[in-house]
């Protein structure tokens, strides 16, 4: 009964301290950067604008 006592008063802030050691050794990886939306919205858009010119002039030529 005295080991067990003697156990619970030891230093507090020892272990504390080592989760915090922890903590900032441990740190999450940080998300992967998402790819950017504006080529993709680009390329889009000028497919668009490429096959409304060319329905424009196949019909203005017919």
């Amino acid at each position: 009964m005295a080991d067990k006592n003697d156990q619970e008063q030891g230093d507090p802030a020892g272990s504390t301290m080592m989760f915090r050691r922890f903590v900032a050794d441990n740190k999450e990886p940080e998300a992967a950067p998402k790819r950017p939306v504006t080529p993709y919205v680009l390329a889009a858009v000028g497919a668009v604008l490429a096959i409304g010119i060319i329905v424009t002039v196949v019909l203005t030529w017919s």
